[in-house]
């Protein structure tokens, strides 16, 4: 939640340079917009804003209005506002009047239009300051629009004519740039503006921030020029705020967030709706959805009203944490709201729907959105192609992708990298091979989503090895992998060629269908070395991988080599200097429970020591049985967990339950569940009629199924009644192979026969075990029950002295 008024914000990074030339960013300037629906929705309302433009010195005249009306019947015919000029010369108002015009015929996307009348105004005004004037709006109107070249040109024609070397008009510029995303540029200009003797103004450092956010740029760079700004005796104001929220949010910087609105509160700068949109996509970005639903709910206290732009935000961060059914109930609150749904809110609803394998419900809402004057679009069909990909639907998706070709909607380099990911998912090597080979021939260059899809998809087959491959060839590309390439890997190690975990194994029965749509084509195709592939990676692993699968001999890739593998990554990390985040951790733990021996898993403990000493000292110290002696720092790391969300946390505590129970410390792993119960990291673990083991892994469920039991046991022993009927609620397992035989519910079947206990698969839900309360009261009654639900260690001392005691390093903080 934001903070209150009597908060004192902790100091902004004090990063400033004294210049900014010698600061570098990646340049792109020719890559093209990313449609919402795939890039971070824009914040603020959908609308046209004049925050940045000179102050207009008049009301609107009618005369300008009538020369607008006149204009706009003619679109399309440049030359008719000509005319219209000439005819209205003399009743125009000077540079006012035009700059009304610029501004209105930009409103209506007439550039060309715009461009001709400022040309007309420009060569009848004498007047430099005004000619200055014209020259900045209409730079800001070409930077409204995306037109940052022509912005340029106005540029450079009016410093070279001598009335556009002013702050307005660098301005202007700055902000053009920065609306397209051009940060180095924004930079260049800045550097150039000081050097000709210009001083910025508070618009000039606004509109660089913004630069630095739109061009995706570190916060230390938007730090830097608000240092600058108020060294120059400038204070910010809410502009200012908001363009540093911006930077945050489009890093995730929840806390460095949460610092800057609370120093505009310090500072008695009003919060807008943009602020509010800023600051949860910060919090959303960082996975911190209820901070985010925290925020939202304060909104209307603030007498403003949630847009279309709020709710996008939201609901995009729920769909984001998997909180797809808040998400949908998002979308009804936003209709109930009268908020009508545009491009990106109808994209994103379909993209939950078809991830949900919702296709009724997901072609209601095409179809809705047709209806509305919303054509399908690219990202329409790249939801469609990954949703079905996700229920293996795969003639659907060859289909859906000849259609989008049809329909002439050019596939963009996140449809080809979906298709590839679904297919090798899917085990459908070749056709993955099939769909890079257009991508190549596209022209089209991969990036570090492309190549992590890829990865993780392959990782999803346990297809380490290949995987690792593909990292050297985006690293040897200048491709930066980024924490959640390695996060896939490390996630992988220890997974079956199927891609399977040991306890899922038996699970991959119904692989025949996806080796079946294999075709010999395919595989003459790769043995004759497509000429133009013939030193791509990529080609050849997916070749030999389609190979494999028509030849019916997989590779178990399990083994030394595969550790290896592993602990290279980890050094490869350490070399990049690229920080783990908990997640890391969590697939660092998942890994030790799926190592072949505890001498692997002391190997890859050792990595996690080098990368976070606390983490390594709980899941140490707890291995090792020193709970009373580790406990304050496991809570304190705890609490640090706490903070992420809820899917996140989970899954560590998943993580490290696991571990634990894998390796016979399950005394340690039944303390570690019931604090995250206490916690609340599951959602509506128990009560005394019912036993919900939804998201918990199979060690953390089996150690809660003991507490649990233990806790209806004393309740037997008071002397009170059980209810009726008692449930254990495991999951119908729909990311099983085999519905109904999810790995969750084997496990909780084989731990409910070994201790006898009376629960049977409920006719009604596969997924759920019940029991009435008489004969389970009648079981815990009896006297070797207790001895079964109390856990024991099984571990043995000589086990235990494999993993040595490493001295304490630096912490990382999550």
């Amino acid at each position: 939640m934001p903070p209150n008024r009597r908060q004192v914000p902790p100091p902004l990074p004090q990063t400033l340079a004294s210049h900014l030339s010698p600061i570098s960013l990646p340049q792109n300037p020719s890559s093209p917009p990313i449609s919402p629906a795939e890039d971070p929705p824009d914040l603020s309302p959908r609308c046209t804003s004049a925050a940045q433009r000179p102050p207009s010195q008049a009301d609107t005249p009618s005369t300008a209005e009538e020369v607008l009306h006149q204009a706009i019947r003619y679109s399309g015919d440049d030359k008719h506002i000509d005319r219209v000029l000439l005819r209205f010369e003399s009743k125009l108002c000077g540079a006012d009047d035009y700059t009304f015009l610029l501004r209105e015929l930009g409103n209506q996307g007439e550039y060309s239009m715009a461009i001709r009348c400022f040309e007309f105004a420009v060569s009848r005004e004498r007047r430099r300051n005004e000619q200055g004037k014209l020259a900045s709006a209409m730079i800001s109107v070409l930077g409204r629009l995306g037109k940052v070249d022509l912005a340029k040109k106005v540029f450079d024609t009016s410093v070279k004519e001598g009335y556009g070397n002013t702050v307005y008009a660098y301005s202007a510029l700055i902000s053009a740039y920065a609306k397209s995303g051009f940060c180095d540029e924004a930079i260049k200009v800045f550097e150039t503006m000081k050097n000709s003797g210009l001083k910025p103004n508070l618009v000039t450092y606004n509109a660089l921030i913004n630069a630095c956010g739109k061009g995706g740029a570190d916060f230390k760079l938007a730090s830097a020029v608000f240092d600058e700004m108020l060294r120059n005796g400038f204070q910010p104001d809410r502009i200012t705020f908001n363009s540093l929220l911006a930077v945050c949010g489009g890093a995730g910087l929840w806390d460095t967030a949460r610092n800057l609105f609370s120093e505009m509160i310090c500072r008695g700068i009003e919060q807008d709706i943009y602020t509010y949109n800023t600051l949860l996509d910060a919090a959303c970005n960082g996975g911190h959805m209820d901070a985010a639903f925290e925020i939202m709910s304060e909104i209307p206290t603030k007498n403003l009203l949630p847009n279309e732009v709020t709710y996008s935000i939201m609901i995009r961060g729920c769909a984001k944490a998997g909180r797809l059914d808040k998400a949908l109930s998002l979308f009804t609150e936003m209709k109930f709201a009268g908020i009508n749904l545009d491009r990106v809110s109808y994209n994103t609803l379909l993209s939950i729907y078809a991830s949900l394998g919702k296709f009724e419900e997901a072609l209601s809402v095409a179809h809705e959105m047709e209806s509305m004057g919303i054509k399908k679009d690219v990202v329409t069909y790249n939801a469609l192609l990954d949703g079905y990909g996700k229920q293996g639907m795969y003639d659907k998706v060859k289909e859906l992708f000849q259609e989008m070709k049809t329909e002439h909607f050019l596939p963009n380099l996140l449809t080809y990298s979906t298709l590839i990911s679904v297919y090798s998912k899917g085990g459908l090597y070749g056709e993955a091979m099939e769909v890079y080979k257009q991508f190549k021939e596209e022209g089209l260059k991969a990036d570090v989503v492309f190549y992590s899809k890829l990865i993780d998809a392959l990782c999803k087959k346990g297809l380490i090895e290949s995987s690792a491959l593909l990292l050297d060839e985006m690293m040897e590309k200048g491709i930066q992998p980024n924490v959640v390439t390695y996060n896939s890997i490390i996630n992988a190690f220890g997974q079956s060629a199927t891609g399977e975990s040991p306890i899922d194994r038996d699970e991959g029965r119904n692989e025949s269908k996806a080796e079946s749509l294999q075709s010999m084509v395919l595989l003459d195709a790769f043995q004759s070395k497509i000429e133009f592939a013939e030193n791509d990676r990529i080609i050849m692993i997916l070749g030999e991988l389609a190979a494999e699968n028509l030849c019916h001999s997989k590779k178990d890739s399990r083994g030394r080599q595969e550790i290896l593998c592993i602990l290279g990554l980890f050094q490869k990390m350490h070399e990049l200097k690229i920080k783990p985040n908990v997640v890391t951790f969590s697939a660092i733990l998942n890994a030790c429970s799926r190592c072949n021996s505890f001498e692997e898993a002391s190997l890859l403990l050792d990595e996690l020591r080098l990368f976070d000493n606390q983490v390594y000292g709980v899941a140490h110290g707890l291995l090792m049985g020193h709970r009373e002696n580790v406990w304050m720092q496991a809570l304190s790391l705890f609490d640090e967990v706490k903070q992420m969300d809820s899917s996140t946390a989970s899954a560590f505590y998943n993580a490290l339950t696991d571990m634990l129970w894998h390796y016979g410390q399950k005394r340690g792993a039944q303390l570690v569940v019931l604090e995250g119960k206490q916690r609340h990291v599951w959602e509506n673990t128990w009560s005394d009629s019912c036993l919900d083991l939804h998201l918990m892994s199979s060690g953390a469920a089996q150690a809660m199924v003991h507490a649990w039991l233990l806790n209806i046991r004393s309740i037997v022993f008071e002397g009170h009644e059980l209810p009726k009927l008692l449930s254990i609620l495991t999951g119908w397992g729909k990311h099983s192979k085999v519905v109904g035989d999810g790995a969750l519910k084997r496990a909780i079947e084989k731990l409910l026969d070994g201790m006898g206990a009376p629960f049977r698969v409920a006719e009604c839900n596969i997924g759920r075990f019940i029991s009435t309360g008489s004969l389970v009261a009648t079981w815990l009654r009896e006297s070797g029950t207790l001895k079964v639900l109390i856990l024991q260690d099984d571990r043995t001392q000589i086990e235990s002295a494999r993993l040595v005691h490493i001295p304490r390093l630096q912490t990382i903080p999550l």
